[in-house]
């Protein structure tokens, strides 16, 4: 998107959401801007229905773990706040040729919960199971919020960046139970980045 048509969007938004607007960053040509859990439904809405912003298409919806995140700039902080976990869309208006990223921060970080914008774009429905499943994002509001990659008897959330990379548990066929059952992990934790050793001094110029 065009600087000048970036300026228009973020003006835009700007006076319609006000104090809504947590914050806003421009890069790459992209527009993000940053609302509250409590403002976000409102929010949603007014994207969706105002005939300035028309966003009619919810994209994609994924959750993120900030977890450790390093030190960010003065904006990056302005957005994030200091909170773990967040929701965030991508939202797409056909009327004006828009496209808009939003992060809606859970406020909790033991337990985050966001609203459902399913109400607004159905489409949500299966995005919203998928950052439940992986993030452990609870979206209240949600018709049928269950599991929708991992079984549905999977203990926690693998998408955190506290899960540990080979899991905690693996599952297997039992012949004498003839069933599936769970048992702790067999693979021991490796490294698989190699590890290139080069002499010293290796390529050098003489």
């Amino acid at each position: 998107m065009s600087s000048s048509r970036l300026e228009t969007l973020s003006f835009c938004l700007q006076n319609l959401l006000a104090a809504k607007l947590v914050s806003s960053s421009e890069r790459l040509g992209e527009l993000t801007i940053a609302v509250s859990s409590a403002d976000a439904l409102g929010v949603m809405e007014t994207l969706r229905d105002h005939i300035d912003l028309r966003f009619e298409i919810l994209i994609d919806l994924c959750g993120m773990d900030y977890s450790t995140y390093g030190m960010e700039s003065a904006s990056g902080n302005g957005l994030r706040g200091g909170k773990r976990f967040a929701a965030v869309y991508h939202l797409l208006s056909i009327s004006h040729n828009h496209r808009l990223r939003i992060k809606v921060f859970a406020d909790d970080d033991e337990f985050p919960v966001v609203d459902s914008v399913i109400g607004i774009w159905p489409s949500a429905n299966w995005f919203e199971r998928e950052a439940f499943d992986l993030y452990g994002i609870v979206f209240t509001g949600h018709p049928d919020l269950r599991r929708i990659l991992t079984d549905y008897g999977f203990i926690g959330s693998p998408f955190r960046k506290d899960f540990p990379l080979s899991g905690n548990v693996e599952m297997r066929y039992d012949p004498d139970q003839q069933r599936v059952i769970y048992q702790p992990v067999s693979i021991e934790p490796r490294q698989i980045t190699p590890r290139v050793i080069r002499e010293e001094h290796y390529g050098d110029s003489e």
